[in-house]
C-alpha cells in the first residue's frame, strides 16, 4: 500500500459488530465474525475503495478501558498504534443497547486524540432502532450515522462522510508483493516472528496459547521487494477446537495457506517435531506452496545440536525433503534477517519456467530406463508442473518418479517448492488429437 493512502480505523467495545463492518467495507471475509465477545484481538488490515477513493481499513480488538488483564491491555496497546496512523476513526456502538459507561469512557479517550471521529450506531436495521440512535448524541460526537453492518444499511452514507476528503486513486494493493503465510501450532512463536520481521509490535504476543485468532498481516519492504506476511492462528487438533472462534481460525488459516506463495512452517525447538507439526506442514505441501521450515527458539538449545535436530526433522517430515530449514530466535532476532533472501529464493523457484528444449536435453542426459520418455514440457508454475509423454500409460513407480523429481530439482534449482509430474502415453496424446 502506498504511504499516501489514508487510514480508517474501526473501534468499539467487544461484540458490537466491528468485524462485520470491516468485512462489509472491504467486501471480503477477512475478519472472523461470531457471537463470542473478544474474537478479534490483534489489529486486522484490509483495503477498500469508495467512489474512486482508496483507503486502508483497520479492525481493532474490542476495547475495555481500565481493564488490567493481559489480553485486554494488549488489545488497547494495539489499538493505540492504529490510532497514531488514523486519518478517520469510526466509533462503533450497539444500537440495540443503552449507552454504557464503557461507551462514554471510550468516547472521551477518542476525542482526546484530536482525530476526526464518526459515531456509527450499528444494528439500527428498523425505524425504531434508528430513533434510538439519537440517544447516542450524548456521547459528544456530532457526526452520528445509524447503520446495519450485517445488512448493509446506511453504509454508503457512512463511507461518503468518512472518505469525503480522500483523494481519488485506482489500484488497491501493492503490486508484486510476495505473500507469505506463517503457520504452526499455538505458542510456537509465530506472532513474535511477525513482529521481528516487521520491526514493530504488529501482533499480540502472549504466553497464553491461542492468543492470535484472526490472521494478522503486515507489508514489509526489504531490499527491492515487498513482502506481505500473514500470521495465522495456531492450528490445533480437531478435538481441541471447541470454541467457535478457534474452529473458524483453523478454516481461515488453511485458506491463507492456499492464498500464500510461500509458507513458513514454524516449529518449537524446545519441543521437537510433534505429530501435529507434520499435519500442519502437510497442509502447505498439499496446497503446492513453496515451504521453508523455521525452527524457532533455537537460542534455548545448546550449541552443537543442529545437525542431529535437522536429521530427526528430516526423518519426521520426509515429504518436505525439498524445504530448506532455518534455525533462528524470533525473540532475539538472531537468524531472522537472512529469511528474506531465502523467501525470495524459494518464491522464484516456485515460479520458474524451463524451456521445452532445455527439459528435453536434460531428459536425454539421464538415460532413464524405467520407460522411454519421448517428450517433456512444463505445464504450469506454483508449483512447477511437468508433463511427460512416454511409451507406457501406466502409473510410474513412486521411486522412479521421485528420482526424476529430485533430478529436475537439482538440475534447475527448484529448492523449496514441490514438483508435480504428470505422465501421458504417446498413444493417449495421439488419440486426443484424432
Amino acid at each position: 500500500m502506498a504511504e499516501r493512502d489514508p487510514t480508517v480505523v474501526i473501534v468499539g467495545r467487544p461484540n458490537v459488530g466491528k468485524s462485520t463492518l470491516f468485512n462489509r467495507i472491504t467486501r471480503q471475509r477477512r475478519a472472523i465474525v461470531g457471537d463470542e465477545p473478544g474474537i478479534t484481538r490483534d489489529r486486522i488490515h484490509g483495503w477498500a475503495e469508495y467512489d474512486g477513493r482508496r483507503f486502508e481499513v483497520i479492525d481493532t480488538g474490542g476495547i475495555v478501558m481500565h481493564d488490567a488483564e493481559h489480553i485486554p491491555a494488549q488489545i488497547l496497546k494495539q489499538a493505540r498504534v492504529a490510532f497514531d496512523k488514523a486519518s478517520q476513526i469510526i466509533f462503533l456502538v450497539d444500537g440495540r443497547a443503552e449507552v454504557t459507561g464503557a461507551d462514554r469512557d471510550l468516547a472521551q479517550m477518542l476525542q482526546r486524540l484530536g482525530k476526526p471521529v464518526t459515531l456509527a450506531v450499528n444494528k439500527a436495521d428498523t425505524t425504531a432502532r434508528e430513533d434510538l440512535a439519537n440517544e447516542f448524541y450524548g456521547l459528544g460526537i456530532s457526526d452520528v450515522f445509524p447503520i446495519s453492518a450485517e445488512h448493509g444499511i446506511g453504509i454508503s452514507e457512512l463511507l461518503e462522510h468518512v472518505t469525503e476528503g480522500f483523494a481519488e486513486t485506482t489500484a488497491l494493493e501493492p503490486a508484486q508483493a510476495i505473500k507469505v503465510a506463517i503457520i504452526g501450532r499455538p505458542n510456537v512463536g509465530k506472532s513474535t516472528l511477525l513482529n521481528t520481521l516487521t520491526g514493530e509490535d504488529r501482533a499480540i504476543v502472549s504466553p497464553i496459547a491461542g492468543t492470535t485468532r484472526d490472521a494478522v498481516d503486515a507489508t514489509v519492504h526489504h531490499g527491492d521487494t515487498d513482502y506481505v506476511f500473514v500470521d495465522t492462528a495456531g492450528i490445533r487438533r480437531k478435538g481441541k477446537t471447541k470454541q467457535m472462534a478457534e474452529k473458524l481460525s483453523v478454516v481461515i488459516a488453511r485458506r491463507h495457506i492456499r492464498m500464500a506463495e510461500v509458507v513458513l512452517v514454524v516449529l518449537d525447538a524446545t519441543e521437537g517435531v510433534l505429530g501435529l507439526d507434520a499435519t500442519i506442514a502437510g497442509y502447505a505441501h498439499e496446497g503446492g506452496r513453496a515451504v521453508i521450515i523455521v525452527v524457532n527458539k533455537w537460542d534455548m538449545i545448546g550449541k552443537g545440536k543442529k545437525r542431529a535436530f535437522e536429521q530427526q526433522l528430516r526423518d519426521d517430515l520426509k515429504f518436505l525433503d525439498y524445504a530448506p530449514v532455518v534455525f533462528l530466535s524470533a525473540k532475539t532476532g538472531e537468524g531472522v534477517d537472512p529469511l528474506f533472501k531465502l523467501i525470495h529464493h524459494v518464491y522464484e523457484a516456485a515460479n520458474r519456467r524451463i524451456s521445452t528444449g532445455a527439459l528435453n536435453r536434460f531428459v536425454e542426459s539421464l538415460h532413464f530406463e524405467e520407460r522411454k520418455i519421448y517428450y517433456i514440457t512444463q505445464a504450469s508454475v506454483h508449483p512447477p508442473t511437468f508433463v511427460l509423454f512416454t511409451n507406457s500409460a501406466g502409473t510410474m513407480h513412486f521411486s522412479h518418479e521421485r528420482y526424476l523429481v529430485n533430478q529436475i530439482r537439482k538440475h534447475f534449482d527448484f529448492e523449496g517448492t514441490p514438483i508435480v509430474l504428470k505422465t501421458r502415453s504417446k498413444q493417449a496424446k495421439n488419440s486426443a488429437r484424432r
